[in-house]
């Protein structure tokens, strides 16, 4: 019982390192209206492990502490990623519809964020598209490229899932 404790720990950690140093050595495509958040490819984690719930939400908070985002961004930025994380893993039966959760929960949270915590002026509208479209192509291509090779990989073993080759 301890050992799995551990290893939901250190994958928990591992994952939110990996948010983390991503968002902040992209940091010039991480953060405002326009944005294209490497980072978010790692959102299909839960389909793998609970430990990404954490882990991602962890990630999130930290790189945005990290890189001197406002208290309203560190809230509800990291809530948004929760949020989508635990959606996420509670459709892992349905492996293309993990990546929906962080792409729509970005998408509608985050362009209120960058108008309340940063003053953004540009319509709330506009702004959900260009989030909306840097979450498209993070997510739902990176991150479902990510979620298919992750799948097809046979040793690769995450808590409580081990993923198997597939025969295609």
């Amino acid at each position: 019982m301890k050992n799995s404790k551990v290893t939901f720990i250190t994958e928990a950690a591992v994952i939110a390192a990996l948010y983390a140093v991503l968002v902040l050595v992209f940091s010039f495509s991480s953060f405002g209206p326009i944005q294209f958040r490497v980072a978010e490819a790692l959102t299909i984690l839960p389909y793998f492990t609970p430990a990404a719930i954490p882990g991602l939400t962890i990630g999130c908070l930290l790189s945005a502490i990290l890189a001197g985002a406002g208290i309203l961004d560190i809230v509800f930025g990291s809530l948004a990623t929760l949020i989508a994380a635990v959606l996420s893993y509670k459709l892992r039966k349905y492996k293309f519809l993990v990546p929906i959760p962080p792409i729509l929960a970005n998408t509608i949270i985050i362009p209120w964020v960058l108008r309340f915590a940063y003053g953004e002026a540009q319509p709330i509208p506009l702004m959900m598209l260009s989030v909306g479209a840097g979450e498209l192509l993070a997510v739902g291509v990176f991150g479902t490229a990510l979620l298919l090779a992750l799948s097809q990989v046979k040793h690769v073993i995450f808590r409580n899932h081990r993923v198997k080759k597939t025969m295609n």
